[in-house]
Order: C-alpha cells, then structure tokens, then sequence
C-alpha cells in the first residue's frame, strides 16, 4: 500500500534535492489525498461502516509542516475532535506512517479553529532526538507561524518539539479544597512575579490534574514572557519532558559521547517541568545529572515545576540531595475531588457536546458513583455520549447504569475494617491495638465510635461482624457508636470535618 504515493512523491522532490529550504520538500497534495484515499478505505474495513462514517468520514485534511512531519486533520466539533484523539489517533498515525509520505505526527484539530491543537498522535521517538521543548511562543499552535517556527527548531537541532494541550489551561482547572493549593502555586510559578518558592513538587494519583498544571504552567509563563506566533519566546526558553524521557535523552547522549550538548540545552532553560519524578528512583547516573540539573537552574534564577504520584519524602530509592532540593521549595498536593467539583467537572463537559441532553440525574449518577480519578470520570462521560450517538439514543440514568456497569462497580474499591482502623488510629494518634481494647477512656473511646461509624457507613459488613473485629464487642455496642457520632456531626463541626476527611482518605 502507498507504493504509487511514495513513487509520485520521490519524483515531485527528487528534482529539488540539495535546496537550502526545507520547507520546499513538502508532499504535493495529491499525494496526501492519495494516501489519505487508501487509509480511508483501510479504516472503512477496519472498523466497520457506523464506526467509520460516525467518525473517521467527516475527517478533512488539514495543513501540512514538512519539517516536522506533522499533518492536521480536522473534525466538525471539539466534541469530536476529543473522541477522534482519545480513540483512534494512534491508529491514525501509525497507517500515516505506513504510506511514508513523510507524515509522522497527527494532530486532530477542529475545523471551525484548526489553529488550535486537541491532541497529538504519540511519535515514537529516535535515539538522537532531545528531551521535548515547548515552542514557548505559540498559543496558537497551529497556525503556519507557528508551524514554520516549531519546524525550523526541530530541523536546527534534531530536537521533538512538544505542542502543549491548549484545553490545560489554568482557565479550565476546576477547584475545590483538594487541590485549590497546588493550583494556586502553579499560577504563581507562572506569574511575571518571581515566585517565593523554587522548586514547586505536585503530588497526586494517577488522573487528579498534574500534568494539566504542567500544561498550564508552561503556557501561562509563556505569555508572561511575552511570547506570540510573531514575537516568538528563543527555542528551548520552557522545556517539559518526563522523567523517562530524561533518563533515555541523558542515556543517548552518554552514548553518542555528546552530554555536553545535553547539559547545555538542560541549563540554558528559563523553566523546566518535570513529569513523574518516582521514574528515576534507583538510577545513579541519572539521579546525579539531575540533581547537578536543579541546582544549576536554581542557582540560575530558572523556575522549576515537578510532578510525581507521591510526596518528596516516600520516593524510596532516591538521591537524598535530590529529596532535600525538592522539599526545599513548596509541596503542594492533590486529594480525590470532593462530589461538589465532580458535579462542576461534569456539568462544564456537558456544555461541550451540546446540543445532545444529559440529564442532571445522570450528571448526578456519575459524579456520585466514580470517585476514584478526574480522567476516569470524563472518560466515562465520553464514553457514554459516544455510545448515544451511535446508537442514536437519549441519555438517561438506565442507559448509563448499563453501558458504564463496570467502570461504576470499578470505581467502589472495598473498604476494608482494618484499613479504617489504621487510618482512624493515625488519625487520633493511638495505637491501631486500642481499636479492639477494652480501654474506654474518652481518647481511645471517641476513635473507636468513629471508626465503628465508618465501617458501618463504608463496609458491607453487618452489625454483628463488625462488633466482632472490634474486640468482641455486641452489635448494640455498634448501633450506639453510630447514632453517637451521627449526632456529634450535626453538632460539632470539627467532628463533622474529621468524618469528611477520613471519608475522603479512605474513598480515594
């Protein structure tokens, strides 16, 4: 397949081999529309014809950057350039690949604005290529300004250029108390204002937003650097790569004996983001090149975003020096986001797919029963719009229980008794053992109620089966301990907030 297109091609260029522009070597557009013919009709096969009329069908070719081997394609709608990306950009861009008309990266854009960028097709990176800088001047990352300058950069250096998500702005970051701290630093990292601490560390789960805060950080900074498609930030003045791609890019250039190249792109940056840091525990070499990193940046006046699935002080196998250089600036985590942003998450997605209905019961349904991450939550939202849209049904809480049955069961981890005894014990600051003492001092006694409460509350466990783990105690032992602490959370509200916060931990 793409035998005529790549010969078609090789004759329109091979004439203008040797000339000093790059840009000129750009496939003629037959051939792109060609090769865009022949995957239409592989995917047609592929998938099936609702599949494919629903959402490979009304794809158009969009712009073309030869040097970058990126192609757009654009959808009609946000909605559908966001489901395009999530399911089938892989697909898209490895068929692309496979006709070798120098297509290497896909973007799905929406046509009503093609400047701007719903999502990149993942490049399988070559050996020589750098860690991944953003072109700090481009909000509008599709626009052949944009285009020709992200080019030029990666032609000059070898270099894969990163084009940040324009949807992770801070514009679009919802907050509630889980996470309104570690949003509130990432705007000041961004600030024009030299922020009070450096290095910023973000911790959360997988899915709570801290690659979105990366994004926007970056954007953000770029602006505050007065960058634009005409004025643009120097190449490299923002670089964000994860911690692998740091430790292969360091590996490569050790390797090609070129770590000098390395360690000066690293150092000549204004901001450097870091994608989950926990990837480098236990690698010396790269663990030392980055700590020389950090200090050498700080030391520099370059401000410094980290992000990692747990705080500085749980990376087990890490530098010491590293630990310490981390904790030094602002921590700043991510808990589970309450039912309030759930709801708010939700209801600001269902803005975007109008005008197709989803019902507040809905909205209700799935803010309530999927706690465990933000991106598994829009997922399934995504997944049930798409699902009424094939099938051409309306949305309402049946169809929902029974497309999204597993993600919901999936998202009630059990809870088990000796979970919320060692939380609960922690909590209060006893020892996990007075749980099923016979002790009833008050400071012992209150933890207790509270824990039975939540076993109760959280467990599927019966009366009975509880009072048993809790030292043998009878049922009416649990039924007293209930109806205490039932009754203390409408009076005390510091009992009320530590129910909320152990409800919290234990859920997320």
């Amino acid at each position: 397949m793409g035998q005529y297109v790549n010969q078609q091609l090789f004759n329109s260029v091979a004439d203008r081999n040797g000339q000093a522009d790059m840009g000129e070597h750009q496939p003629e557009r037959d051939a792109l529309d060609q090769a865009w013919t022949e995957i239409r009709a592989g995917l047609r096969r592929a998938l099936g014809v609702r599949l494919f009329d629903q959402w490979i069908r009304p794809l158009r070719l969009g712009s073309f950057c030869a040097q970058s081997g990126t192609l757009d394609l654009e959808a009609p709608s946000e909605f559908a350039a966001s489901y395009v990306s999530s399911n089938f950009a892989t697909r898209l861009a490895l068929a692309w690949r496979t006709m070798t008309v120098g297509v290497q990266d896909v973007r799905i854009v929406r046509a009503s604005d093609a400047n701007e960028a719903v999502a990149v097709a993942p490049r399988v990176p070559r050996p020589q290529e750098g860690a991944e800088s953003f072109r700090a001047g481009s909000p509008t990352q599709g626009s052949s300004a944009g285009r020709d300058n992200t080019a030029r950069g990666a032609a000059g250096g070898g270099r894969l250029m990163q084009r940040f998500e324009p949807r992770h702005d801070f514009a679009s970051f919802m907050t509630d108390e889980s996470n309104v701290l570690a949003a509130s630093a990432a705007k000041a990292m961004a600030s024009a204002t030299r922020p009070a601490f450096n290095p910023l560390f973000i911790h959360g789960p997988t899915g709570f937003g801290k690659t979105h805060l990366l994004h926007a950080i970056a954007q953000s900074y770029a602006q505050t650097l007065g960058g634009d498609a005409q004025t643009p930030v120097r190449d490299g003045a923002i670089l964000y790569m994860s911690a692998e791609r740091f430790m292969n890019e360091f590996v490569a250039a050790i390797r090609a004996n070129d770590t000098f190249s390395f360690k000066a792109k690293l150092r000549d940056a204004r901001m450097l983001l870091i994608d989950d840091i926990q990837f480098i525990a236990g690698k010396g070499p790269t663990q030392e090149e980055f700590l020389h990193t950090l200090n050498d940046l700080i030391d520099a006046g370059a401000r410094i975003a980290i992000a990692a699935d747990r705080p500085p002080q749980q990376l087990g196998a890490v530098d010491p020096r590293i630990l310490s250089r981390l904790a030094g600036g602002l921590v700043a985590d991510i808990q589970p986001a309450g039912l309030d942003l759930r709801m708010k998450i939700l209801q600001a997605r269902r803005e975007t797919v109008a005008p197709i209905t989803v019902p507040d019961d809905v909205i209700a349904l799935l803010a309530g029963s999927i706690r465990t991450s933000i991106r598994e939550l829009e997922g399934a939202f995504n997944k049930l719009v798409a699902y009424a849209q094939l099938v051409d049904k309306a949305i309402t809480t049946e169809l929902a229980q029974s497309m999204l049955a597993e993600s919901l069961r999936a998202s009630h981890r059990r809870i088990t008794i000796d979970e919320i005894q060692k939380l609960c014990a922690a909590h209060y600051r006893i020892d996990q053992s007075e749980m099923r003492s016979q002790r009833r001092a008050r400071a012992v006694a209150r933890p207790r109620q509270v824990a039975m409460y939540l076993a109760k509350k959280l467990t599927p466990r019966s009366l009975p089966e509880i009072g048993r783990v809790f030292g043998g105690r009878d049922h009416s032992t649990v039924i007293h301990a209930v109806k205490t602490i039932e009754a203390m959370r409408l009076d005390n509200p510091e009992m009320d907030a530590d129910i909320r916060t152990l409800q919290k931990q234990l859920e997320g």
